[in-house]
């Protein structure tokens, strides 16, 4: 039932896999997508629309397409202050933003890129709406990212950021994808479109300072001095990424014992070690694309690295290399709740729904609120905004947190700062991340957390998505009876588009992928790792009797 691991997982990838660049670039422009074709058409998941120009997902037709609708959108919306604009270091993201800037121009929106034609960080991009929209209430700023987060180096993305800051939510984006689809099926009619040089000479389009004003306000989230005056050893592997450009000025700034192992930018990614199924993907929370640092543990206190939108964390700890992704969040939350007198009372925790279990005995053990939502970061938006959340994270290794007096930070997920966090947490309490979670371990218990994929057809996928508790009929997991079964995230009431099932020890959900003809099950036990592996077996045979009855 579990994906096999590819022997090449881990090794330095062999040139001959490296991507074609230029044959890249040219099927991005030369492609033509036929939105007859599902899989050629506009799709924005919960990080926006992506795909390859090799196989007509990510050509400059979906660009041109989307940024028309996006500028439609804004119109209809009444939001006409600037749209901060940010790619990274995947090669289709500079094509991508070429043809972006064409229809931005063309429609006389105020457009901020780069001042220096670098990469921008997608926190960074959230950062820069928030600090611009503070007190306004009109003119407000909104952004885009030109990122496919840490998939492989033939792919691209168009991620979507409202005023609010965080990932757009589904009312937003369905409406961009269906007029940017429709736009597809008329040959491109209705597109505003000027030639570039035109459009980078354009009035609106702007030079912008990213870097100085992030790095400025990093004090106002975290305890730099703290970190500075501990001298605690740190290791940053950027992984290539959009935050390559940032780490020198926040070590020169705050005076940092911290050494950038690799500043290293390549579109073929030709350093990195290949992930689990022998691709290259900047997955900063897996230990095979991240064996680099990983090997590199024993000449830093804590190392962390980010993915290629840095909106990701990968922590590498002396004690005990590289942390689960729930680990270091339940460690994260210990940590801040105890230590940011200003936030209120009755700040929460928010996590998804597929996160671990140990977050709700943290969250209990500090007297905070837990709000579980679906899988998404748009969930946690409104709660940072309003100082409802403390800290919102997810089990794919990414969060952010407030600022230090209670206020917010950014809407949308932050590896710069859940790296940074690590060192405070080693510098404050002389004690790494990993220590720390063995304490809490000790107290509340060790969880035993694993997400394996199984193969589903898309007519299966469908029928999870529908699954009910009664359709289920599950009464007892892994030896221990059902205490419930859901298929609501309980802390707002929405359907997290699959099912999940909890014992008194234990609890996996279901939910089909939405890209590739499998479903994803999480699950764990705070029993054994034998334990965990029964509640796979029942998870699986649970689920295949779902499929056979629903035909």
């Amino acid at each position: 039932m579990a994906a096999e691991i590819n022997p090449l997982a881990g090794k330095i990838v062999d040139p001959s896999m490296l991507a074609n660049v230029p044959r890249l670039v040219t099927a991005y422009f030369a492609g033509k997508p036929d939105p007859s074709v599902p899989s050629q058409r506009v799709s924005f998941g919960t990080s926006g629309h992506r795909g390859s120009a090799l196989n007509h997902a990510f050509n400059e037709a979906h660009i041109l397409a989307i940024s028309q609708a996006l500028c439609d959108h804004r119109q209809r919306a009444g939001i006409d202050g600037p749209m901060f604009v940010g790619i990274d270091t995947h090669a289709l993201a500079e094509p991508a933003l070429a043809s972006a800037l064409e229809v931005f121009a063309a429609n006389g929106v105020e457009v901020m890129i780069d001042a220096d034609d670098g990469y921008t960080p997608t926190p960074v991009i959230s950062h820069a709406i928030l600090g611009y929209n503070k007190g306004r209430e009109r003119g407000l700023a909104d952004g885009v990212v030109m990122s496919p987060s840490h998939n492989p180096p033939e792919d691209g993305g168009f991620k979507y950021n409202p005023p609010n800051g965080g990932p757009a939510d589904t009312d937003v984006t369905s409406g961009i994808e269906r007029a940017a689809n429709g736009l597809l099926e008329v040959a491109l009619r209705g597109v505003q479109r000027i030639p570039y040089d035109r459009a980078r000479r354009a009035a609106c389009v702007h030079r912008h300072d990213f870097i100085g004003p992030y790095v400025a306000d990093l004090g106002n989230v975290l305890d730099m001095e703290a970190i500075r005056g501990s001298g605690v050893r740190i290791g940053i592997d950027p992984l290539g990424g959009a935050g390559v450009r940032y780490w020198q000025p926040i070590i020169a700034r705050y005076g940092l014992n911290a050494t950038i192992v690799s500043d290293a930018v390549d579109p073929t990614f030709r350093f990195m070690t290949l992930d689990w199924d022998g691709k290259i993907r900047m997955d900063c929370s897996s230990p095979y694309a991240m064996a680099r640092l990983i090997g590199m543990r024993d000449r830093f206190d804590v190392a962390f690295a980010n993915d290629t939108d840095a909106d990701r964390h990968g922590i590498v700890t002396g004690s005990n290399g590289l942390m689960n992704p729930n680990h270091y969040l339940a460690a994260s939350i210990a940590y801040l709740f105890a230590n940011r007198p200003q936030w209120r009372v009755d700040s929460a925790v928010g996590k998804t729904i597929v996160s671990s279990a140990i977050i709700d005995r943290v969250a209990k053990k500090l007297g905070r609120g837990l709000v579980e939502t679906p899988v998404g970061f748009k969930w946690f938006v409104d709660g940072l905004c309003d100082g409802s959340f403390g800290f919102a994270g997810e089990e794919s290794a990414g969060a952010s947190f407030l600022r230090r007096d209670g206020s917010v930070w950014t809407t949308d997920k932050d590896g710069i700062i859940l790296g940074l966090l690590a060192a405070e947490i080693t510098a404050r309490t002389r004690s790494d991340p990993s220590q720390l979670f063995t304490k809490l371990t000790d107290e509340l218990g060790m969880p035993y957390y694993e997400r394996i994929d199984a193969p589903a057809t898309p007519v299966q996928k469908n029928l999870l998505k529908a699954l009910s508790a009664e359709k289920l009929d599950m009464a007892e997991l892994a030896g221990e009876p059902v205490r419930a079964v859901s298929s609501a995230a309980p802390g707002n009431g929405q359907p997290f588009g699959g099912i999940k099932v909890t014992s008194d020890s234990g609890w996996f959900a279901a939910r089909p992928s939405g890209t590739e003809d499998v479903y994803k099950i999480y699950a764990e036990s705070f029993r054994s790792a034998d334990h965990l592996r029964q509640i796979q077996d029942d998870a699986q045979r649970a689920i295949a009797r779902a499929f056979a009855a629903g035909g």
